[in-house]
C-alpha cells in the first residue's frame, strides 16, 4: 500500500485526508513516478478551496514532484524505470507517494539538480521562465515590480532578473522579507504594510514608472500594480493570492495609459513536450550555474499537507516548501 493526500469536498485544511491506497497502472504513454519529494503551490490551495474546481471529487491534489520513474506505459520511449525526473503539469495527484502522469509531461533530471531542488522549483521556476523569458522577454536594462518578492516564486525571480540584468522591485510584508529579496538580487524593495506602494515606485524610478508589473496577488493589488506601470506598459496579472480579479471596465486601461494586460499561466506555454523540454533546460542551465539558487525554506511530511498550506496562505512561509512521502 502506499499514501495519497486526497479531499473528497472543498473548505479548508481540514477537508484533506491521508489514505492508503493502491498505486495506479500506467496506460498508454504515461509514466508511475515514486516521488522522493513534491512541491507545494498556491494553485493546490486554489483547488482545495473550490476557486479552480478538480475535475471530479474525491480528487488528489498537487501537481508538481520529482523522483524516479517506477513504470512507463506503452509507447513511452524517452523514459525507462530508474531515470531521475522532475514534473509540474498534469492530473491531480502528486501529494502522494506514486503519482502517475503523461510522460510528455515529465523531464529528466540531469547531473546536478537533486530532487528536493527540482520539487522546489519546477512550477516555479517554470513560471518565472515564461514569465521574463516569453510573456515579456526582457532583454536588460528594464525596471519592474513583482509582488510578493520574498515567497517561492519571487525568490527565483529576484535572482534571475538580476543575471537578466533587471531592475527588480519586489513588494515585502516584512524587513526580514525585505532583507531575503534583496539578498537574491532585487534591485530594491517597499513594504507594502508601511509604505504606499505606488509612490515609493515613483522615488524609486523618478516619476518614470515601471516597464512591467508581475502581480500574483490579485484583487489587492489590481489597481495599485496598474498606477505603478508606464504608459503602454504591461500588466501580468499570473495569480489570485488575494482572490480574483473580476469586474474590470477594460477602459481603465485606456485610462491609466494605454495598457497592455495578460493572465498567463504554465499550462498555455508548456503546452508541448518540447516546448516544456526548452524551458526546463533553461531553468536547469540558470541552477547548474548557480545564478540561480533555491532557498528551501520548509519541509513537512505529506501527513502535514493541511498545516503547510496553511503557513503558505498565512504568509508565514519564505523562499520554497517541499513535502516529504
Amino acid at each position: 500500500m502506499a499514501k495519497r493526500i486526497q479531499f473528497a469536498r472543498t473548505g479548508g485544511p481540514e477537508v484533506l485526508e491521508l489514505l492508503d491506497v493502491t498505486p495506479a497502472e500506467p496506460g498508454p504513454g504515461d509514466v508511475r513516478i515514486q516521488n522522493h519529494a513534491i512541491g507545494l503551490n498556491f494553485i493546490d490551495i486554489y483547488f482545495r478551496t473550490g476557486l479552480y474546481p478538480a475535475p471530479s471529487l474525491p480528487s488528489g491534489l498537487g501537481t508538481e514532484g520529482a523522483g524516479v520513474v517506477d513504470a512507463v506505459g506503452e509507447g513511452v520511449t524517452h523514459l525507462k524505470p530508474g531515470d531521475r525526473v522532475a514534473y509540474a503539469q498534469g492530473p491531480l495527484g502528486s501529494y502522494a507517494d506514486y503519482h502517475v502522469l503523461p510522460a510528455a509531461k515529465v523531464v529528466v533530471l540531469p547531473e546536478g539538480v537533486d530532487v528536493e531542488t527540482a520539487a522546489a522549483c519546477m512550477l516555479k521556476g517554470l513560471t518565472v521562465q515564461y514569465l521574463l523569458r516569453q510573456t515579456c522577454p526582457l532583454k536588460g536594462g528594464e525596471t519592474i515590480l513583482w509582488h510578493a518578492a520574498a515567497g517561492g516564486v519571487g525568490s527565483i525571480a529576484c535572482q534571475w532578473a538580476k543575471a537578466l540584468g533587471v531592475k527588480l522591485i519586489g513588494t515585502v510584508s516584512s524587513p526580514e522579507k525585505a532583507a531575503l529579496a534583496e539578498k537574491n538580487g532585487a534591485w530594491a524593495t517597499i513594504d507594502y504594510t508601511k509604505e504606499d506602494v505606488v509612490e515609493r515606485v515613483r522615488e524609486l524610478t523618478n516619476g518614470e514608472m515601471v516597464d512591467v508589473v508581475y502581480d500574483s496577488v490579485g484583487k489587492d493589488t489590481w489597481e495599485i500594480s496598474l498606477d505603478c506601470l508606464k504608459p503602454r506598459s504591461l500588466m501580468v496579472s499570473f495569480g489570485n493570492a488575494s482572490g480574483a480579479v473580476e469586474g474590470v471596465n477594460i477602459g481603465i486601461l485606456n485610462q491609466k495609459g494605454s495598457l497592455f494586460v495578460t493572465r498567463p499561466s504554465l499550462n498555455g506555454y508548456a503546452d508541448t513536450r518540447e516546448r516544456l523540454e526548452m524551458m526546463a533546460n533553461e531553468l536547469f542551465d540558470m541552477l547548474k550555474s548557480g545564478k540561480v539558487t533555491i532557498d528551501i525554506g520548509q519541509k513537512y511530511s505529506l501527513a502535514e499537507a493541511g498545516k503547510a498550506q496553511e503557513d503558505l496562505a498565512s504568509r508565514r512561509t519564505t523562499g520554497s516548501t517541499i513535502l516529504l512521502p
